[in-house]
C-alpha cells in the first residue's frame, strides 16, 4: 500500500502562472489528508484527479491568507457536489472563527457535517487505528504549526513454513498469531506469535513544516522521517529577508534535513521571484544531497517498508 503525495500548490504568498498557493494532499488508502488550503484548491484537486467525496481531513498550519483562503471555495464546491461525509478541519487558533464567519456571511448551505478542532498545544492532534498526526509549533511571524503524519508499526512477516512445522493448522490460528496473540494447539502446546512472526515493521513518516524559520521543534519532529516537505522560500542571498518574514532559505531547510537525518527533502513555498529554481536546489544539495523542489501536480509515492 503506497502513500501518494500530490503537490497542489507550491508558491509562497503570491501565485504565479505555474504555481498555485500552498496545498498538499496525501492519499492513504481511501482517505485524503490535506495540508494547507490555498486559494483555488478545488480547481487543483480537479486537475490532479482528487475527488471530493472521500474521507477527508484538512490540516491548516496558520492563519495567513495564502494558507487558508481556499477553504471557503472547497467547502462550497463539496456542498454543490452533495458531499455527505463529515469533513474534519484542524488548525491554529482562529480557524473556527474564520470558518464560522464564512458560513454566516456567504450564502451557501453545507450538505455534510463539519468538525473543527483548534490546536493549542504541541501534541498528537489526530489518532486513527493505523496512524497519528502530530503537531509542533514552528517559528513564523504568527502562530504556525508543523505537522507529521506517522504510521503505526505493522505486524512482522508471518512465516507459514514455521507454522506448518510447529503443527499449527491453517486458518483462524494463523490470523491470531499474525495479530500478535499466542495460540493454544489441540495437543495443549502454546505457541507465541514471535515464534512464527518476524519483528514489527515500521510505518512511514511524512513531515510538513509549513511557514517557518529554522527551528529545533521542526528538526525534532522530522527525526528519521521518510520525507520532509520544508519551507524553502528564498536563496542564501536573502537570508536576512527570510528571517524577517519568518521563512527559511533552501540551505537552512537542508540543514534541518541533515540534522534530522531524513531520507528525502522537498522544498516548497517558493517565492515568485524564482522563475528558475535551480539556485535553490543547488544550494540545498551542497548540504543535503537528496533534495528536490516541489512543482504543482508533482506526485510521489512512498512504498511500505519491509524492515
Amino acid at each position: 500500500m503506497s502513500l501518494r503525495v500530490i503537490f497542489l500548490g507550491t508558491a509562497g504568498s503570491v501565485p504565479t502562472p505555474k504555481r498555485s498557493l500552498p496545498a498538499i494532499v496525501i492519499q492513504r488508502k481511501g482517505e485524503l489528508l490535506i495540508f494547507d488550503c490555498g486559494e483555488g484548491i478545488q480547481r487543483q484537486m480537479i486537475q490532479a484527479g482528487v475527488g471530493f467525496h472521500r474521507k477527508t481531513k484538512v490540516f491548516i498550519t496558520h492563519m495567513h491568507g495564502d494558507h487558508v483562503l481556499g477553504l471557503p471555495g472547497l467547502l462550497q464546491t463539496m456542498a454543490l457536489l452533495d458531499r455527505e461525509r463529515k469533513l474534519k478541519i484542524y488548525g491554529s487558533p482562529g480557524i473556527e472563527a474564520f470558518v464560522r464567519a464564512i458560513q454566516q456571511t456567504v450564502q451557501f448551505n453545507l450538505t455534510f457535517p463539519l468538525e473543527i478542532r483548534e490546536v493549542k498545544d504541541a501534541n498528537i492532534v489526530c489518532e486513527e487505528k493505523e496512524y497519528e498526526v502530530h503537531a509542533v509549533w514552528a517559528d513564523h511571524v504568527v502562530p504556525s504549526l508543523a505537522y507529521a503524519l506517522i504510521e503505526k508499526p505493522r505486524p512482522g512477516k508471518f512465516n507459514p513454513e514455521k507454522a506448518k512445522i510447529l503443527g499449527i493448522p491453517e486458518g483462524p490460528l494463523w490470523s491470531k498469531l499474525q495479530q500478535g496473540s499466542a495460540v493454544k494447539l489441540p495437543n495443549g502446546r502454546v505457541v507465541k506469535s514471535e515464534e512464527v512472526v518476524g519483528p514489527q515493521r515500521p510505518g512511514r513518516k511524512i513531515v510538513y513544516s509549513g511557514d517557518t524559520r529554522p527551528t529545533e521543534n521542526v528538526a525534532e519532529l522530522a527525526l528519521s522521517a521518510d520525507l520532509l516537505i520544508h519551507d524553502g522560500t528564498f536563496d542564501d542571498e536573502l537570508t536576512d529577508k527570510a528571517y524577517e518574514d519568518g521563512h527559511s532559505t533552501a540551505s537552512q531547510a537542508a540543514e534541518t534535513a541533515n540534522k534530522a537525518k531524513v531520507k528525502w527533502l522537498i522544498l516548497t513555498h517558493v517565492s515568485a521571484r524564482y522563475k528558475n529554481t535551480d539556485v535553490l536546489v543547488e544550494q540545498a544539495r551542497k548540504i543535503f544531497l537528496k533534495t528536490d523542489i516541489a512543482e504543482d501536480f508533482m506526485k510521489i509515492g512512498l512504498p511500505l517498508k519491509d524492515s
